[in-house]
């Protein structure tokens, strides 16, 4: 052929193929809003049809003859109108998986929790739906948390209005006392008023201090320190409130180990757990503060002989007012000894303060009670 009707014929099939797409462009704006069954056999009877007017064109220009440009055009009709109805039923597949797609989808949205979103017929769709179960997995888990963390909102807030009114209760009858002079012994009344005072001053104190967590407000003073002065000097001045509970520090290293903390923050972390541990280790009992280095992370244990706690409530030690069994609710002989029970704030706080630190805090039972462990992280300690 020679390539001036080479050329001619080019120019026959792109100037028919330019205004077929374009038709099909303009029909595709048109049908926006309608199936994609719909819109993806707009575009084979597109390429169906600049076929055949190519075809008709290019045979005007080569003058072949009726008989076979009805042949050609007969057989890219019928090859046309096959890829068409294998095209429809192929988009039928992909709107029907995408209707079930949407479905679960809806579901997740209901709050379901999907266990499989069922398997279709191509890879990318079933990539889809394991991406959703995944999705509906973390969502699930989501809402349970949430709702763990409203119900301890709520028990919080029910701790709270219980917990202060006592003291405040105690205050006014002894302010009404004093005041209509029928106080037997007015020292004694004045004392207890401020121990009380002291009890609502250390519960403000765990609010605002666990309000900082909450917010990510606490703010760390880090610096150079040696853990087992901290320790020690924790362990001394939580003695007194021990009732003659021993405590034993525990510490073949400790001395060389220094580490980088907020000091402060550091020993309210520490004293919380023994306060928690005195209030519930039986008197004449042994508790354990050990000191060490375990995979390069500096830890403290504090190890208690209170009988444990119930394995479900484990995963909830840590929660703003939790207070635990029976069997590890503080006497009142050593609520009144050590200021009050509280709010049960504290190893809430210790949570708080440890993800300051970027280490980790851990409760598990051992026999005859629990263990409490402090780890500081890899890079917070800086020398052993």
């Amino acid at each position: 052929m020679p390539w001036s009707d080479l050329v001619a014929v080019a120019v026959v099939a792109l100037t028919t193929t330019a205004v077929v797409g374009g038709l099909a462009l303009l029909a595709l704006l048109m049908l926006r809003r309608t199936s994609v069954v719909v819109q993806v056999c707009v575009l084979v009877l597109a390429a169906i049809v600049s076929v055949v007017a190519s075809m008709v064109g290019a045979a005007n220009q080569m003058y072949l003859s009726e008989h076979d440009l009805t042949v050609a055009i007969a057989v890219s009709a019928i090859s046309g109108v096959v890829s068409l109805v294998l095209v429809a039923v192929l988009g039928w597949l992909v709107a029907r998986n995408s209707r079930l797609l949407s479905l679960a989808a809806r579901r997740i949205g209901a709050g379901e929790r999907l266990e499989s979103a069922g398997r279709y017929s191509n890879s990318e769709l079933n990539a889809l739906a394991d991406e959703l179960v995944a999705t509906s997995a973390k969502l699930a888990e989501s809402r349970e948390r949430e709702q763990r963390i409203e119900a301890s909102r709520r028990e919080l807030v029910a701790w709270i209005s219980h917990d202060l009114r006592t003291p405040l209760s105690g205050i006014r009858a002894m302010a009404e006392a004093l005041e209509d002079g029928i106080a037997a012994d007015p020292a004694r009344y004045h004392r207890q008023m401020r121990m009380q005072v002291d009890q609502l001053s250390s519960m403000v104190d765990d609010l605002f201090e666990l309000s900082k967590i909450d917010s990510d407000a606490l703010r760390l003073s880090l610096k150079e320190v040696s853990l087992y002065d901290i320790v020690s000097d924790t362990v001394a001045d939580l003695r007194p409130a021990s009732q003659g509970r021993e405590i034993r520090v525990e510490a073949p290293l400790a001395q060389e180990l220094v580490v980088m903390a907020d000091p402060r923050q550091l020993s309210r972390a520490i004293g919380n757990l023994l306060m928690n541990v005195i209030q519930h280790t039986p008197q004449g009992s042994p508790i354990t503060v050990a000191v060490d280095l375990v995979d390069d992370r500096a830890m403290v244990s504090v190890i208690d002989a209170g009988g444990g706690i119930d394995e479900a409530d484990l995963d909830r030690v840590f929660e703003p007012a939790w207070r635990g069994s029976k069997a590890r609710t503080p006497s009142l002989e050593d609520t009144r000894s050590s200021g009050g029970a509280g709010l049960g704030l504290g190893l809430a706080i210790v949570k708080g303060i440890m993800s300051a630190h970027r280490g980790e805090v851990s409760v598990r039972n051992v026999p005859g009670g629990c263990r409490f462990d402090l780890l500081l992280p890899r890079d917070a300690s800086i020398g052993a």
